[in-house]
């Protein structure tokens, strides 16, 4: 069979036609047109457009946002930006980065760490990202480095805000501070926003500050703007603004504030005083403190140990974070939860002779000689041990734990600050789980008097004083206002406590204080209208062995510091009409009545002076911003 040829393969190569020579022949030359052009873009020409591309370049730049402020309940500053000039260095603009860091040494101040930490923060970031060389500069000093800039490429003065704490040690504690991103900051927090890879970009570090770091920081403008080849801006062409953060305002009265954080002075104490009407944290103090201004910048290494080695701790915020044993504050629990159940009668007396014997152990009264027969209101008055012994063991823990958390104890009291301590209410759970031991009668007792395994922080206890003087289920608050938008108070219901047994304890704290055998007597306030009611607490953190009360317990002076006993005091005023609930705790300073009953005297007697027990609220707090938020529960 004969296979059929192709016809433009057939025959001799001389038969291809005219019309496929001539498309053979234009492709050619196409083809050799572009190559020739290629070669002469690519090797005849390729310096000159090489220096064209550097000559002139489009930068991306982030505009980072003013960081909200910060203000208390009158309007008062307590956290601002405060303009600053600085220099930043772009290393991808640089031709050499040590020569030009070199010659900027030589026009401002440099040290020697300084120029570690920008050759570290340079080489741990992409070279088109500017890194602040150096920050609070003088005017003659950033218009120096501005008139060498020819000869300093890839080095950008600007001008810049740094955080200032204007009150510094008072509010330290809750407004919290700032301070530069790290590493740790960034593999902790979930956040992609391109501000935190700026180097030395300053977030919330504690309080405030930290929990609420979102809504005071604000979203990042960008500038896209035309530099030449040594980084000099030669045009903006773009610009999208910043979005500044929102304005807060506290719950905090700075007067107060700062009242209160002086009368602590030197003592390793705190206090906490709330509005009774709404649950607006007042004043909540820690002493000593420290300055948040010193860590804005990065604090020294030196400054850092000093701090950490105080063996009365600055840094902690402890009306929140501290923990210790209530002591007789908690007495007014114990009572409540006797009166309530029906173990204990309003009248009822109790025998008490310095001490009570309970499974072959004594307990013992605070009153050696002891307080003869007492009812409950004279048991609160004298504080007497015993009397609430004996309340207890009939109770019993189950009892008590329940009426302890009905008043804000062994809880959370979820507030923007950091390390919030829920206390502890011991129950036999608790014990059989973290002791391996069953649940004793003497454990019961203990409790009783506010000892044993229970702790609670300072703001708990004035959670409880403040519920104690208004029956309701009050919960602190500390952020009144995002923006220009009032934030509205937890609401509130009754604690259904019968109202007899109530005013019972009521009376009981008032006679602590206004009566000539009551514990706080001395610090009693005469004015009608300023007279308050309150019980004081001294609670141990050492063992008194049976040995040492035979021979005499030793005085708390005669003590090495941790192991003195802690001093409180809580309470409320106006006795006939409730408008505050201060807590006050010293720690080992001693007794409640001699150390903390005159501190709570002093803060009292500030907050009346201040006008903040009239019932009148100030004025919303100037803002830049609007807030969308509508309920703390939109503040995390």
């Amino acid at each position: 069979m004969k296979i059929p040829r192709h016809p433009v393969l057939s025959g001799s190569p001389n038969r291809l036609t005219r019309r496929a020579a001539i498309v053979v022949g234009v492709q050619a030359a196409v083809v050799g047109l572009l190559g020739w052009r290629m070669h002469d873009l690519g090797v005849r020409k390729s310096s000159a457009y090489a220096a064209m591309a550097e000559e002139n370049r489009i930068s991306l730049r982030l505009i980072p946002p003013a960081r909200g402020l910060i203000f208390d309940r009158q309007g008062q500053v307590l956290a601002r930006n405060r303009t600053q000039y600085k220099v930043d260095i772009i290393r991808e603009q640089t031709i050499d980065f040590e020569a030009v860091l070199s010659r900027l040494a030589t026009l401002i101040p440099i040290g020697e760490s300084d120029l570690e930490r920008i050759r570290e923060d340079v080489a741990r970031h992409r070279a088109f990202i500017p890194v602040t060389v150096a920050n609070r500069l003088s005017w003659a000093e950033v218009s120096t480095v501005a008139a060498n800039s020819p000869v300093l490429p890839g080095v950008v003065p600007g001008v810049g805000h740094e955080r200032m704490y204007p009150f510094g040690t008072s509010t330290a504690h809750v407004v919290g501070y700032v301070g530069p991103v790290s590493d740790y900051d960034l593999k902790r927090i979930d956040d992609r926003d391109p501000l935190l890879k700026i180097p030395r970009y300053q977030i919330g570090k504690t309080g405030v500050e930290n929990k609420l770091e979102r809504t005071l920081r604000g979203s990042a403008g960008i500038r896209r703007i035309e530099v030449n080849s040594v980084g000099r801006v030669v045009r903006e062409l773009d610009r999208v603004a910043s979005a500044s953060g929102q304005d807060l305002q506290l719950t905090l009265d700075n007067r107060l504030q700062r009242a209160t954080l002086d009368r602590l002075g030197d003592l390793s104490a705190s206090a906490v005083a709330l509005d009774v009407r709404s649950g607006a944290v007042l004043a909540m103090a820690s002493s000593p403190s420290f300055d948040p201004n010193s860590f804005v910048t990065g604090i020294s290494v030196d400054d850092w140990e000093q701090l950490i080695e105080d063996e009365r701790r600055p840094l902690l915020n402890k009306p929140v974070s501290g923990a210790y044993p209530p002591g007789s504050t908690f007495k007014m629990i114990v009572a409540l939860a006797a009166l309530e159940s029906g173990v204990i009668g309003a009248d009822e007396r109790i025998a008490c002779s310095g001490y009570v014997e309970v499974s072959n152990r004594k307990f013992y009264c605070w009153r050696t000689e002891g307080h003869g027969n007492v009812n409950l209101r004279q048991g609160l008055r004298s504080s007497c041990d015993v009397f609430f012994y004996e309340a207890a063991r009939r109770v019993g823990i189950d009892g008590i734990t329940a009426m302890a958390r009905r008043f804000g104890l062994g809880q959370r009291h979820e507030l923007p600050l950091q390390a919030i301590h829920a206390g502890l209410i011991p129950t036999r759970r608790w014990k059989r789980i973290n002791r391996s031991q069953s649940w004793l009668i003497g454990d019961t007792l203990n409790v009783g008097i506010g000892q044993g395994f229970m702790l609670a922080s300072p703001l708990q206890l004035a959670v409880m004083a403040a519920r104690i003087a208004t029956d309701r289920n009050l919960s602190p608050y500390l952020i009144r206002a995002v923006g220009s938008r009032a934030l509205q108070p937890p609401a509130t219901e009754p604690l259904g406590i019968n109202l007899e047994h109530l005013n019972l304890v009521r009376r009981g704290m008032h006679d602590a204080v206004n009566h000539a055998r009551g514990t706080a007597y001395a610090v009693r306030n005469r004015r009608k209208e300023r007279r308050f009611a309150g019980k004081t607490g001294t609670s141990q953190v050492r063992l008194i062995t049976e040995k040492e009360r035979e021979v005499g317990v030793l005085k708390n002076e005669d003590l090495p510091w941790r192991q003195r006993d802690h001093a409180l005091f809580v309470g409320y005023a106006p006795y006939e009409d409730p408008a505050v609930a201060i807590a006050v705790v010293a720690e080992h300073a001693g007794s409640g009545s001699a150390i903390a009953a005159p501190i709570f005297r002093d803060i009292l007697r500030a907050a009346f002076d201040l006008g903040l027990t009239d019932g009148s609220e100030p004025d919303a707090a100037p803002s830049r911003s609007s807030g969308s938020a509508t309920g703390l529960s939109d503040l995390g």
